[in-house]
């Protein structure tokens, strides 16, 4: 799909890091530099929310906007790892990981191209060598189309009938319109990641591999109001429920694949489900459609295009990603999934 005739809404939810390899500090439980030489080596693998689109400081420079506070970068700084983080937003199994990112799926922040748009990025499996000794993927989302679907559910949440309570879980439940589209794209995603991971092994046969689950959206609905854009905008409250259950199937997806590859599971779900998008204050873990971004420094990502037509007073349209205290999270359970020698792939 071109850029141009992309749904704004799934541009941006697309949106996020690079495939550029970055080099975390680390340090020795001393508290002295470790030399890069005597770290474990770490390769992170994945799309958007591993990347950490929209949280302060992001590097600015690729297209991508890769966090510096991402759960890659604290992960390797906690446990003292040598870091390749090649994560990316809009990073699909297929493109993404096992082969080359299309120029056209680099999206930003900056989400507002250089003339000429950003570089096709490498395929992320390329990082990987028999010297990896971890690697954690977290990937899928964008494989199972989460943005076209969120889409589809803001334009239902907008047009339907009011007397439709909801909307879009009718339309991709059985006997709807879009619930043939939804399963195949399952099974590719199911059939794609088998794939993937008999490919991560092969890359990196002496490695400690984790899989990393999604974080909760909206475990919890009962704060969510309709028409408020720094959560779920026009989407039915009688839909966030469905919402909920796609992504337990994503991630239960997932799962069975981490343990049918003798690899760890990284459940992110769990500790966020009490902090999900309607939430308030320090107990929101993820932004909504547009919102205030987070973290330390002064970036932003100032509203263009389509963004702009969108409703609220949010900085940027951050669609449906981990604030800060969601990466928080986030690089708490990858951390100690790493460091438990259960979790050994």
């Amino acid at each position: 799909m071109s850029r141009l005739r992309m749904p704004v809404v799934t541009r941006l939810a697309l949106a996020g890091a690079a495939a550029l390899a970055v080099v975390g500090s680390s340090l020795t439980p001393s508290g002295a530099p470790a030399a890069a030489a005597d770290r474990p080596t770490y390769v992170a693998l994945g799309d958007s929310y591993s990347a950490g689109v929209f949280v302060r400081p992001w590097d600015d420079g690729d297209g991508c906007g890769r966090s510096y506070r991402n759960y890659p970068h604290q992960v390797a700084e906690r446990l003292g790892y040598e870091l390749t983080d090649v994560t990316c937003g809009a990073a699909e199994v297929v493109e993404g990981v096992l082969e080359p990112q299309p120029s056209e799926k680099v999206l930003g922040p900056p989400t507002t191209p250089p003339p000429g748009g950003w570089d096709e990025k490498p395929a992320q499996i390329d990082a990987l060598s028999d010297e990896t000794d971890y690697v954690t993927v977290s990937i899928g989302g964008n494989s199972l189309g989460f943005g076209p679907i969120m889409t589809k559910c803001l334009e239902l949440g907008a047009f339907a009938p009011v007397w439709k309570r909801k909307p879009c879980t009718d339309y991709y439940s059985d006997g709807g319109g879009g619930a043939a589209w939804l399963r195949g794209r399952f099974d590719r995603l199911d059939d794609d990641f088998d794939r993937m991971m008999a490919r991560i092994r092969e890359a990196a046969p002496h490695a400690r591999i984790a899989v990393v689950g999604y974080p909760a959206v909206v475990a919890d609905p009962s704060g969510c109001r309709y028409g408020h854009w720094n959560q779920l905008g026009s989407i039915r409250k009688g839909d966030m429920p469905w919402v909920d259950a796609l992504e337990r199937d994503v991630n239960g997806l997932l799962e069975k694949q981490a343990a049918d590859h003798g690899t760890a599971y990284v459940d992110t779900y769990g500790p966020s489900a009490a902090h999900g998008v309607c939430e308030s204050g320090d107990a929101k873990w993820m932004y909504g459609i547009k919102d205030d971004l987070t973290g330390d420094g002064d970036q932003t990502d100032p509203p263009a295009g389509m963004c702009r037509q969108i409703p609220g007073s949010g900085e940027s349209c951050t669609l449906i990603h981990p604030n800060a205290r969601g990466l928080d999270n986030q690089a708490r359970e990858v951390a100690e999934a790493l460091r438990t020698p259960t979790s050994r792939g």
